[in-house]
């Protein structure tokens, strides 16, 4: 059953994004070449026990990290370890966060010093597809709507977005129901309404859709070595609109 957020309640979770965002621009400026990505996960301990709040990721079934780092044909669920950022590598960090009782969820990709023409397409188109997706979520649309809107836009610009990982409901819960895919039909699916709470995140590849999982059980990549983005940020549907928690 979905549980919709009350005014007071989507209030306590602007707190859980803005912290969210805030260590998303934090880790964003940790990222350069020679880092290693192990290094980004001490940083995001230290920073959210500087803030009192509580890494969503680390444990949760089992992942081992504060939050995940995914380089280049890496999709999403990278580990962080002894792997070195290099120039021209672009960097996909995803990041939960638990504060006073709610969750916030976001994700960026991130250009490493020069990159190809093909990398800075893919970022932008990442980033635009949630941008756009915004123009169809209201009370009273469907979750296929929104769904559409990315998929169609994403092909457009001759890009896949990935199938198997799709968003989520968030709140009380760092995953809730309904799934958001990046892909689907309009008119279709549950009808969004007002006091829903959702992370919405395009993965997007340069070719092919389909991903594979590495031998860690949790790292995924593009199963013809393409790159890959992936954007995310916690929205709110409310009376006034949708609110962007994590920007």
């Amino acid at each position: 059953m979905i549980r919709l957020k009350t005014k007071k309640e989507i209030e306590k979770m602007k707190k859980a994004g803005l912290i969210t965002r805030d260590l998303l621009l934090y880790i964003t400026e940790k990222i350069a070449p020679g880092v290693k990505t192990k290094k980004l996960d001490e940083f995001t301990e230290e920073w959210l026990k500087r803030k009192n709040a509580v890494p969503a990721f680390k444990g949760y079934r089992g992942y081992p990290a504060s939050l995940c780092v995914s380089i280049n044909d890496e999709v999403v669920h990278g580990i962080p370890g002894e792997r070195v950022i290099e120039e021209g590598d672009i960097v996909s960090i995803d990041i939960g966060v638990y504060y006073d009782g709610f969750y916030g969820d976001g994700a960026r990709t991130i250009p490493v010093g020069k990159v190809s023409e093909t990398a800075e397409k893919l970022i932008r188109v990442a980033e635009a597809a949630f941008w756009n997706s915004l123009k169809v979520i209201k009370d009273g649309a469907r979750i296929g709507d929104l769904s559409a809107e990315i998929q169609e836009f994403v092909e457009k610009k001759g890009f896949s977005v990935v199938k198997e990982f799709v968003g989520h409901g968030i709140g009380f819960e760092l995953h809730e129901e309904p799934q958001v895919p990046n892909f689907g039909i309009r008119g279709t699916g549950i009808i969004l309404k007002e006091g829903m709470t959702l992370a919405v995140e395009p993965m997007v590849n340069e070719k092919d859709y389909r991903v594979r999982i590495m031998e860690d059980g949790w790292t995924a990549r593009t199963i013809d070595g393409g790159l890959s983005a992936h954007y995310e940020n916690t929205i709110a549907i409310t009376d006034n609109g949708v609110q962007v928690l994590t920007y």
